[in-house]
């Protein structure tokens, strides 16, 4: 039984990892849950206050997710076009076959929703795309950071406890 919750917190934990980039899915909570999962094994050790604090860190980061792109945007002058358009951009980035789509494509999104959808002119859309650009770099990192921190978390519990779970 501890093998496959460790095995299935372990999955959760990459898959945590892949939604801190990907927008689709909330990375910072999923891997959370790995180390909920990883906690119901009966042979690791684990205590409440850890658990609590770090769920407590993942609902505070999952907010922030959306707070941080609209600030980097509010700072630049942009929009919600322009916000969105980050979100957008960064799907077809993944999507798309070219080298860095993952990076041009938020900014020619936040471009795109500053020039069409927004009216915006041309140097002021361009200083908004790079507001929401930044602000989803940063968000994006923060959320990354966070889930190989978990990760490195669940690691050290499972080392910790390798020879009770064998």
């Amino acid at each position: 039984m501890d093998l496959v919750l460790v095995s299935i917190g372990l999955i959760l934990m990459f898959v945590g990892i892949f939604g801190s980039i990907l927008p689709i899915l909330p990375g910072v909570p999923v891997s959370w849950a790995g180390l909920v999962v990883l906690h119901l094994a009966p042979s690791i050790t684990f205590n409440w206050t850890f658990i609590i604090i770090t769920g407590i860190v993942a609902i505070s980061l999952y907010i922030l997710d959306y707070i941080i792109p609209a600030l980097g945007t509010k700072h630049f002058g942009g929009s919600k076009a322009g916000a969105w358009g980050t979100t957008i951009g960064l799907v077809v980035g993944i999507l798309a076959p070219i080298p860095f789509g993952i990076l041009i494509g938020p900014f020619a999104g936040a471009l795109i929703g500053e020039l069409v959808f927004n009216r915006t002119k041309g140097r002021q859309a361009f200083k908004a795309a790079i507001g929401s650009f930044i602000g989803f770099l940063a968000s994006t990192f923060i959320k990354f950071t966070a889930t190989v921190v978990y990760l490195g978390l669940f690691a050290f519990k499972v080392y910790e406890n390798w020879e009770l779970l064998f």
